[in-house]
């Protein structure tokens, strides 16, 4: 038997109310920087779907979406190291103006690396969009253009993060407490 905690065991960081609230300002602030033009939306799978979901329906202009997996944590709680591509895009990124999106910036590797591969693609633009940003943990140069918002060093589930992929469907980002990970 698991021995994981329910969510209602779970510690909340961050509510779906002040995570509602946020998603819109990004989204708003998206709408003014690219007025007038499109852009792709690429979600760095499988942790950012519900924050690219939310982002996107409140985005207010011609938006398509695309999907890329990668990895630097296998099955743990610390990342490796190695950013590992499991699933490119599907579509050209020339001349497009692009926005990765990610669950949570925390080391800056797998977004450093992502960043190196559409950069060699030409896109007309890049920016990243991230829900959270662990700022504390960051190794690689690299810092979202759109963040919601900046969380201290705790290991985080919910909104599409998980632990083991469990929780990645709770509403708000809680934390796990470290004798459950």
């Amino acid at each position: 038997m698991n021995s994981a905690p329910h969510a209602a065991e779970l510690k909340v960081l961050v509510t779906r109310d002040h995570i509602r609230e946020r998603v819109a300002e990004l989204a708003a602030q998206i709408t003014r920087d690219y007025a007038g033009q499109s852009v792709v939306l690429v979600g760095v799978l499988k942790g950012a779907a519900i924050f690219l979901s939310d982002l996107a329906r409140q985005i207010q202009l011609d938006t398509t979406f695309d999907f890329i997996s990668v990895s630097s944590y296998g099955g743990g709680k610390q990342s490796s190291g190695e950013v590992r591509l499991y699933k490119d895009v599907d579509q050209s990124m020339s001349d497009k103006n692009i926005i990765l999106v990610e669950d949570i910036l925390d080391t800056g590797l797998t977004i450093q690396f992502l960043r190196r591969l559409f950069l060699n693609r030409a896109p007309r633009s890049l920016k990243i969009a991230a829900l959270l940003d662990k700022k504390c943990r960051r190794t690689a140069p690299v810092d979202g253009d759109y963040v919601g918002f900046v969380i201290p060093d705790e290991f985080v589930v919910g909104y599409g993060l998980d632990y083991n992929e469990r929780y990645r469907n709770l509403p708000d980002v809680c934390i796990l407490p470290p004798g459950q990970i």
